[in-house]
């Protein structure tokens, strides 16, 4: 069974302080660079990424073909649509990559993604993200994976949903030389939304933030000449069965 390997060379005290100062860290060098490169050639590879489109209808999913059978037509409208909702309100586009939630599928699947969610819920990594963040009632961990292509986002949000359990949130980044100018920053605001903080894309990096926190990832120009990836997810309180731990 394919296994990622945590780097044990973390200053967890360090973090743990950097936390309780701002209310998130980015933890650096979070894996072993062999076991990063691995999850980012992974990801590289599948092409069964769906997009992801809010409306207020609800979720749009398309896969790759179902996009293409659209037409352009049809997707310059889509595109329209989630645009002017942006502007007032909460909205994102981007493509995604399930993780199986399904305990016994996440044991049995052996692809670095899922060899990933099995880390980020493994005895070792939530011992190390409760000293981290302070909260003892972290219970498990879920996530999926992103692609933020040219004209992806995601608008102003925290992260707080009732009987979701949220305790913090994470973006685990796997992009290389990104610049600033490229957009796909992690932006947090600030409580007068006139300045923010902005966490560039990199490479083996954990980004951790306590929720609520009100954020959100800038628009990817199209200058940009990769993909942002990374695995974003939460780290949640254990709730009774049957209540709040779906998606």
């Amino acid at each position: 069974m394919t296994a990622l390997r945590l780097n044990t060379g973390l200053n967890v005290d360090r973090l743990a302080q950097e936390f309780k100062e701002h209310r998130r860290v980015r933890i650096y060098d979070l894996l072993e660079r062999e076991d990063a490169e691995a999850l980012h050639a992974h990801l590289e590879d599948q092409d069964d990424w769906w997009r992801l489109i809010n409306t207020p209808d609800g979720i749009l999913e398309y896969d790759r073909r179902a996009w293409q059978r659209l037409g352009v037509r049809r997707r310059r409208a889509l595109d329209e649509q989630v645009f002017a909702q942006a502007r007032d309100g909460f909205q994102y586009r981007y493509e995604g990559l399930r993780v199986p939630d399904d305990p016994d599928r996440l044991e049995e699947d052996d692809d670095p993604l899922t060899a990933f969610a099995r880390l980020m819920d493994s005895d070792d990594m939530l011992r190390m993200l409760r000293r981290i963040t302070g909260q003892r009632d972290i219970g498990f961990s879920d996530g999926h994976a992103t692609a933020y292509s040219p004209g992806d986002f995601l608008t102003e949000h925290d992260d707080d949903v009732p009987g979701k359990g949220r305790l913090a949130a994470y973006v685990y980044g796997l992009t290389r030389a990104w610049r600033p100018e490229w957009g796909g920053i992690l932006m947090f605001h600030r409580d007068d939304s006139a300045m923010i903080d902005g966490h560039v894309p990199r490479f083996n990096t954990l980004d951790l933030f306590a929720v609520p926190q009100q954020h959100s990832v800038s628009m990817v120009t199209p200058s940009a000449p990769v993909r942002r990836f990374a695995v974003t997810g939460w780290l949640r309180a254990s709730l009774p069965d049957g209540y709040g731990n779906a998606e």
